[in-house]
């Protein structure tokens, strides 16, 4: 694993304990604040949903930056495009999972999300021509 990749990688997995928090206030959501943590009042059906989305999108998102990291250290890519991508990958999974959170209560973060969205995009298919070359 390069150096890069460990850097990033660290980095990314300091970020796992936010993702627990995030699974414990969706079980208090859920469970009406009989289990997990509470978020001080009752949630819609909608804005339940988004806590869910958000926090799975988190956890799969996170997992998909640290196999980028592995899989650029492969790709046939420009040190500076490379770099851009690792920071990207971890970068999206904030993006995405923060829009769904944030549009539970302002409908301003599908901006956030979208963001999000495109840098896995961009990051998947980046990677991906990377390994291809």
């Amino acid at each position: 694993m390069s150096q890069a990749a460990r850097l990033i990688s660290g980095l990314t997995l300091i970020t796992v304990p936010t993702i627990v928090y995030g699974g414990l206030t969706v079980l208090g959501v859920v469970s009406g604040g009989r289990f997990g943590m509470g978020v001080g009042r009752r949630l819609s059906p909608e804005q339940t949903s988004f806590f869910r989305a958000g926090h799975a999108h988190a956890g799969v998102l996170v997992i998909l930056s640290l196999v980028v990291q592995l899989m650029l250290d492969h790709a046939a890519l420009s040190p500076e495009l490379t770099w851009a991508l690792r920071i990207g990958a971890p970068l999206a999974a904030i993006c995405v999972s923060g829009g769904f959170f944030g549009l539970a209560f302002f409908p301003g973060f599908r901006l956030l999300l979208y963001t999000g969205a495109a840098l896995v995009s961009l990051v998947t298919l980046g990677t991906g021509i990377g390994l291809v070359r």
